[in-house]
């Protein structure tokens, strides 16, 4: 899986652009504030049409244009897809594959395949639970469309009842249709927590042999799932899932009037870590939390390379940086295999036959 090439065109900084990449390793450099956050963004965009930093796609359309495009030349499952992005500032977007638009952004992850790690990842230990849960829905999603799908009307209803709530003291009839979103939340709830468990069930075995590698055997990391109290196993079948989902709806009536938010459903739930099986989100050190956040992203890596047969590609945006030399050398070591997008303000010290150094300046390519 990889990507071949591709042209910008308004989207953030970028006027006209166009680059070929390596295959293997790609180094995008160049000065802070000069574009090669963008170029990434602009990657990882492509497979699932989600930005990482911006809340709306009109923030990705460049001050002085109404509009804005993406387009790319990829290698995946032995086919070549040629993908096209058109923004607007007064109009939805769309996507086509091989000039044939897709009906949602969930089928790119059937085309390419992006894990994502930047500075703000390095938190992803230390950082409260929104973060953790973003994290599961970006690599689910890519993996299981069926999730993405789950995941969005999962969050309409959530928005619907949220507004209920928060409006039913001044307009009590809205609670004649609460009872009606609760079982949309419950039924498509159940089918989010059905997947989480079994993704970091999996992550799990990958991420644990990863720290273990990376602290030379010191550290034991386990990664557990936290979700709605009532459930007993995440493993359960959905229907019984969705059981015990009602009945945690039931508890928290009363709760959720008073506080008018929702209580209870899946977009509570929290991926916790434990270093010999202590909190490591309490406890752990900070160099102890960038190598959780690091084994946690390699391991993504991992196992979408299970499923999909190839790696997915790796966007590792000015992460080198942030981490001292031991940490360095072991990521570049782990990342052979597959494409590799690195950013950074000087090009870093590895041994690599096929790669390609990309010098960026106010959004154009120098060389």
């Amino acid at each position: 899986m990889r990507l071949n090439r591709i042209a910008l065109h308004g989207f953030r900084n970028y006027e006209d652009f166009s680059a070929e990449f390596s295959p293997e390793m790609n180094v995008i450099c160049g000065e802070n504030a000069q574009g090669k956050t963008n170029l990434v963004e602009a990657i990882a965009y492509l497979s699932g049409a989600k930005s990482h930093r911006a809340r709306s796609d009109q923030e990705l359309i460049g001050f002085s244009r109404r509009e804005a495009s993406i387009q790319a030349e990829v290698e995946s499952r032995g086919r070549e897809f040629l993908i096209h992005v058109s923004l607007r500032k007064q109009a939805r977007r769309t996507i086509e594959v091989n000039h044939v638009k897709l009906k949602k952004a969930s089928e790119l992850s059937g085309v390419l395949n992006t894990v994502l790690f930047c500075p703000e990842d390095l938190s992803l230990v230390k950082d409260g639970a929104a973060v953790r849960r973003r994290f599961l829905d970006d690599a689910i999603s890519q993996l299981r469309p069926k999730y993405a799908d789950a995941l969005a009307r999962y969050q309409k209803l959530l928005d619907h009842k949220t507004r209920i709530l928060r409006d039913a003291a001044e307009k009590p009839s809205l609670l004649s249709v609460l009872p009606e979103f609760d079982e949309g939340l419950a039924r498509t709830g159940a089918l989010l927590i059905h997947y989480r468990a079994h993704f970091i069930r999996r992550l799990n075995s990958h991420a644990m042999t990863i720290a273990a590698d990376f602290s030379g055997g010191r550290d034991s990391l386990a990664l557990l799932y936290e979700t709605v109290r009532t459930i007993e196993d995440p493993f359960a079948p959905p229907l019984l899932l969705y059981e015990q989902i009602r009945e945690h709806q039931e508890q928290h009536k009363r709760a959720e009037f008073a506080s008018r938010s929702c209580l209870s459903g899946p977009h509570k739930d929290d991926l916790v870590a434990e270093l010999d099986g202590i909190s490591a989100r309490q406890f752990a050190s900070q160099g102890q939390s960038r190598t959780i956040a690091l084994s946690l992203k390699l391991a993504e890596r991992e196992l979408f390379a299970e499923d999909t047969g190839s790696f997915p590609v790796l966007l590792l945006d000015d992460v080198l940086s942030e981490l001292d030399a031991k940490r360095q050398d072991f990521v570049l070591e782990r990342i052979r295999g597959g494409q590799v997008f690195l950013t950074g303000c000087s090009i870093p010290h590895f041994e690599r036959e096929n790669h390609r150094v990309l010098a960026i300046e106010q959004g154009r390519l120098l060389s």
